[in-house]
């Protein structure tokens, strides 16, 4: 089990992401969630994330996955992530300050563009999946190239 999750939020063709002010990964675009806690599920973490860094309350996921990698060591490491749909008419004022950076909406196409060096690494690689094909996903990387099994 990994300690902790990311989740995309996905209004229309946007999904809401964090700026972050904190490490790791200070000063990029990413998803919002942290940590799981004792005696807690990936997605009972992932839902609480959500609404304790937004104020959003989701429900189901769209798709989710897990992302894996081996660190420096040999060692495998990972995080949970989750894509959420929410309604198209919540009004969600942005950008937003919060404790953990500034929350926006973002485009997808922006999001998955590959000149953009703005969002987190990986990002890109596995979010047009979790956008395109519901269910559960695995991706694996090692010297941070994804591993096509």
């Amino acid at each position: 089990m990994f300690k902790y999750t990311v989740c995309f939020i996905k209004r229309k063709n946007r999904i809401l992401m964090l700026n972050r002010e904190k490490a790791p990964i200070m000063g990029v675009w990413n998803g919002v969630g942290g940590k799981v806690e004792k005696d807690e599920s990936p997605e009972e973490g992932a839902l609480r994330e959500v609404f304790e860094e937004t104020g959003i309350r989701v429900e189901t996921y769209f798709s989710k996955g897990t992302v894996r990698w081996e660190n420096n060591n040999g060692e495998q490491d990972g995080i949970y992530v989750y894509l959420f749909e929410i309604d198209e008419d919540l009004t969600y004022e942005i950008p937003l300050k919060t404790r953990e950076g500034i929350l926006d909406w973002k485009s997808i196409d922006w999001i998955l563009n590959p000149q953009n060096l703005g969002i987190a690494e990986m990002v890109a690689q596995y979010l047009p999946v979790l956008l395109s094909e519901k269910g559960s996903h695995l991706f694996t990387y090692k010297d941070g190239q994804p591993i096509i099994s």
